[in-house]
């Protein structure tokens, strides 16, 4: 795969990041009278949205560590792998395969995608980013996320966008439920679209919890440092 691709793909799961965070607050439950005006059937289904919703939150902030692969795609079915390392508060590291000097990594304040190829560091503040909503336990998805069909039980499929912010542009978030995950829903993968239409999916498996991650991992060289000779 060429580098310009690979960079693409970097870029783009910077902003799958980027994507995944503007999401603050807490959940604002719709009126009981407003429940009631839509009949006992649509304040059921209402209620069990609001359950749902409320369990991926849950089990998202139940992940205090967690490694796991991941595939990263792109509309056009091209891919490129690695590994992802997550430890909450936020701290994630995109690490990815063999050959590719794309490195995405969060220390807890700021989201970096460096690229050792062309020397160049980027820098976004987490609290700004939709990433946020994983890895920020202040954060959640509930006040601008809405749950999606999937037409199985199994699969819990949350939509995230901040009308205020179309910049931030749209990440779908999917769980599967899994009684070993962490609150029982196990994040199996994320889809975002972002403000200039360009949709990544990125794709999780292998996902081991509670491992020990140093802070160490979250680290990395920089490349616009001179080399010392």
């Amino acid at each position: 795969m060429k580098l310009p691709l690979i960079r693409s793909f970097a870029s783009a799961a910077a902003s799958a990041a980027l994507v995944v965070s503007a999401t603050a607050v807490s959940l604002a439950p719709a009126p009981l009278s407003a429940q009631a005006a839509t009949g006992p059937a649509a304040s059921g289904q209402a209620a069990s949205a609001q359950s749902d919703l409320a369990g991926a939150v849950a089990a998202l902030r139940a992940i205090g560590t967690m490694r796991a692969d991941f595939v990263q795609s792109d509309r056009n079915g091209r891919q490129v792998r690695g590994v992802l390392t997550l430890k909450r508060p936020g701290k994630i590291r995109f690490q990815y395969e063999k050959g590719v000097p794309m490195l995405i990594v969060a220390d807890g304040s700021a989201l970096t995608f460096v690229d050792y190829e062309v020397r160049q560091v980027q820098r976004w503040p987490i609290k700004n980013s939709p990433l946020g909503a994983l890895l920020d336990p202040n954060r959640d998805v509930m006040k601008y996320g809405k749950l999606m069909p999937t037409g199985n039980r199994q699969i819990v499929s949350i939509e995230v966008r901040d009308k205020a912010h179309p910049e931030y542009g749209v990440i779908t978030l999917v769980f599967i439920r899994k009684p070993g995950a962490p609150g029982g829903l196990e994040l199996s993968s994320w889809a975002s679209l972002d403000s200039q239409n360009t949709r990544t999916v990125v794709s999780l498996s292998n996902q081991q919890y509670g491992v020990s991650v140093p802070d160490s991992t979250f680290r990395y060289n920089d490349p616009r440092r001179p080399v010392r000779r």
